[in-house]
């Protein structure tokens, strides 16, 4: 450090031009702070003015994979007749659904007793393994967020969100939420009350079952799915927009199977992956068929049995299938803010007709209970109650968020760019969560106030048609049959929100990681998706969809292990970047305008 003429220490905060006249650093300051306002100005813009996907949207100054850099999303895609498709991941995925669907058809019984079969066995030998991983899967989920990985941003470090935070959480909400919170709301917490989990030994019918009632439901719809969900999406983003791989499920993979993900390796993991998430939707369309048509028998007395629940699947699916020919902005997005005031009017409105201050009081007890009991009853398995309870309920859960991750993981993969690590996986994992709290409390405790006070038995229509849960509550409360309706609304909303957002994931996936595939590719899709859906009501009705959701899930119980590992390994490659390059390439690189602007202003009129 140099000294003064007096011998003091040089203070290192002044800098000296080469006539040793101090700059003001008040206005060196000043002129940073500019800067941050143009930075933020420029934030801004992108979101505003943020022209339509086409293509990847990005182009990562380093090449980390020379060997492919080469390649784009798409290079090797046959385009004919309007379709834009990679070969063997559409006919690998579209012969097995068109084989699956042809016998389901012909063997309607035998494909029944097929499906029980499957799910018993899943249940008895393999539910410890859903238990674990999910587990795991919350503890990279936090080790990253809160690791130095959480600085990572996905598109590079100076990489700015393409939506706006408010929009970016209504689409990854509708995309994540929808049928199922509307489906199970009020019939899961009085299924637990009146057959509470054999880990808590307390009586059904009580205070105590309906505590455990909601600590049960939000450990099914709490941090364990929605840190699968982040981590699909932090890995499906970070190798698209950082690595420039295709926005597909094989790019997750390229740290341990290397060029190997454009051949066999890559083709059965994406085609996995499509089959998977197609079973997943159409396990919650299934489910929303159902209720859809409950609702409506309530309000018009229209039919609610299956054929009727295949039309509605038909005339949503048509719904759906527009929305897709609209786009991620002008169809999915919009769909997806409506959702949300949807569903926060209806929520608001069953709070305030409910019993409010029981509601509350619950929620905050149950939310506290939960937390309490969450260590203990995350890793059991019931080992020495020789009961089976997990088998229609947590084992389900658990393949049903599998088996939805590659959708709804790509899906806010595809809206997140900008995001940093910790800020995606924190958004995606604690509000959502919150939100699914809120939910379970506002209209599962209002169902159970009504059954312990006995003004009405919920837990007989449960029983008779679970169906029918959410209507048989309303019944109770004034409105009935408007709030019925916007019930039935949102319903379908969610409905052709999952449907159109599942469509172009799946479309994602059958064109190489295309973001910009032909409409008639998605129309396909769309349609595919709910074919799906009608052969499993025939199939075998609310069986068929639960051994979907856990059998397609099973072999991503594993392959997301790997995923896991291999976003470590890529992860720590792009810290050493940041950490050895930081200053003197991307800093300079990203800023470099900004950086002549302040050098120029500092030697023109900064000067004492």
């Amino acid at each position: 450090m140099d000294d003064d003429a007096d011998g003091a220490p040089a203070d290192p905060r002044i800098h000296r031009s080469p006539d040793d006249t101090d700059i003001d650093l008040t206005e060196a300051t000043l002129a940073l702070h500019d800067w941050e306002v143009q930075e933020e100005e420029l934030r801004r813009e992108a979101i505003q003015n943020r022209k339509p996907f086409e293509g990847l949207q990005v182009d990562p100054d380093i090449d980390f994979y020379p060997e492919v850099a080469d390649r784009e999303p798409g290079d090797r895609n046959i385009v004919r007749v309007g379709f834009d498709i990679h070969p063997q991941v559409t006919f690998w995925a579209a012969g097995f659904l068109t084989v699956f669907i042809t016998l389901s058809l012909v063997f309607t019984e035998a494909t029944a007793g097929a499906f029980s079969a499957i799910l018993d066995f899943i249940n008895t030998k393999l539910g410890w393994l859903y238990i674990l991983d999910f587990n795991i899967f919350v503890g990279v989920a936090l080790y990253f967020a809160f690791s130095r990985y959480g600085k990572i941003k996905l598109g590079g470090p100076f990489a700015r969100p393409e939506f706006s935070t408010g929009a970016w959480y209504a689409m990854l909400l509708s995309a994540g939420l929808g049928i199922g919170l509307m489906f199970w709301g009020v019939a899961e917490p009085i299924f637990h009350l009146s057959s509470p989990p054999p880990l808590f030994d307390v009586e059904a019918g009580t205070g105590a079952a309906g505590k455990a009632a909601l600590a049960t439901t939000y450990l099914h719809w709490g941090i364990h799915g929605w840190a699968l969900y982040g981590l699909v999406a932090l890995a499906l983003g970070f190798f698209a927009y950082n690595r420039g791989l295709p926005l597909t499920f094989r790019s997750i993979f390229y740290p341990v199977l290397g060029p190997k993900i454009y051949g066999n390796w890559g083709h059965a993991i994406d085609t996995l992956t499509v089959v998977a998430t197609l079973f997943g939707l159409a396990t919650s369309l299934g489910f929303g068929a159902g209720q859809a048509a409950a609702g409506l028998h309530k309000l018009f007395g229209l039919p609610e049995g299956t054929g009727f629940q295949i039309l509605l699947i038909a005339v949503i699916t048509g719904l759906a299938t527009i929305s897709v020919v609209a786009g991620l902005d002008a169809g999915v997005k919009r769909l997806s803010q409506i959702n949300i005031y949807l569903a926060g009017a209806f929520l608001i409105f069953v709070l305030l007709v409910g019993p409010t201050l029981f509601i509350l009081s619950l929620f905050t007890q149950s939310l506290g209970y939960y937390i309490q009991v969450l260590p203990e009853f995350a890793f059991w398995n019931e080992a020495f109650t020789g009961t089976s309870w997990q088998a229609g309920w947590t084992i389900f859960y658990w393949g049903w968020w599998i088996s939805w991750s590659p959708f709804v993981g790509m899906f806010i993969a595809r809206i997140s760019k900008g995001r940093s690590v910790r800020e995606l996986l924190t958004g995606v994992i604690f509000l959502p969560s919150i939100l699914c709290f809120l939910w379970m409390a506002v209209f599962g405790g209002s169902a159970i106030d009504l059954q312990l006070s006995g003004e009405r038995d919920v837990a007989t229509a449960v029983n008779e048609n679970v169906a029918t849960a959410l209507f048989d509550m309303l019944e109770a409360f004034p409105l009935t049959g408007f709030v019925s309706l916007v019930g039935v609304l949102l319903l379908v909303s969610f409905f052709v929100t999952s449907s159109d957002s599942g469509s172009l994931v799946v479309d994602h996936l059958t064109s190489g990681g295309k973001l910009d595939s032909p409409k008639p590719q998605r129309v396909f899709w769309a349609i595919m998706e709910g074919a799906v859906a009608v052969v499993l009501l025939l199939g075998g009705g609310l069986s068929a969809l639960q051994t979907a959701a856990v059998a397609t899930g099973l072999p991503f119980a594993v392959i997301l292990l790997v995923m896991c590992w291999s976003m470590k390994k890529a992860f720590d490659e792009e810290l050493d970047l940041l950490e050895s390059h930081y200053d003197e390439v991307i800093f300079r690189s990203q800023h470099k305008g900004l950086i002549d602007t302040l050098k120029s202003r500092l030697a023109a009129g900064l000067k004492k």
